[in-house]
């Protein structure tokens, strides 16, 4: 869930995402979450099997991260650092040191109340290593879009090595 910056605002992500008796989900009938079969609110499992991620994407937010990690039902603190570095004024500066200082705090954070730490954002192979060394685990690894972009880059390179020039 992106921008949550509060306790209060990660109760309430909890309280939709999870099914009873941790939250008010609603139960959708038969369907691939479900493996295709019917089932009910009071199965435990539904619950272990539904991660829910909560994205620290502004100061407020990483301020807040001890009181956010602390709600029972959130399984992940993930900085969503490019909308974080926006909020900053610092766009796309993901190795400034206030992001940094973000993730220390990200990651004190989620380690007391044992969740897991969460990157998104840093594709960059220089910097990314340097948060995942500070402990982030849950780490996005780029997107969709940018990966297919690549491999069409490189197959059309591969292709026009391929065709003659000359013809």
């Amino acid at each position: 869930m992106p921008h949550v910056d509060s306790a209060a605002e990660a109760r309430e992500v909890v309280n939709r995402l999870k099914y009873p008796p941790v939250g008010h989900r609603s139960m959708g009938g038969v369907g691939p979450h479900y493996g295709l079969r019917s089932a009910n609110s009071a199965e435990a499992a539904l619950n272990a099997a539904n991660l829910t991620i909560v994205m620290l994407e502004t100061p407020t937010a990483i301020a807040n991260a001890e009181e956010i990690a602390a709600v029972p039902g959130v399984d992940v603190l993930l900085i969503g650092t490019n909308d974080l570095c926006a909020e900053m004024a610092i766009h796309g500066d993901f190795g400034n040191e206030r992001v940094v200082d973000a993730y220390r705090t990200m990651v004190a954070a989620a380690r007391k109340h044992g969740k897991f730490r969460g990157m998104a954002g840093v594709y960059n192979e220089t910097i990314m290593p340097r948060y995942v060394e500070m402990g982030a685990r849950f780490v996005l690894g780029g997107q969709d879009a940018a990966f297919m972009a690549a491999a069409a880059a490189q197959r059309t390179g591969f292709l026009r090595k391929l065709s003659p020039s000359s013809q």
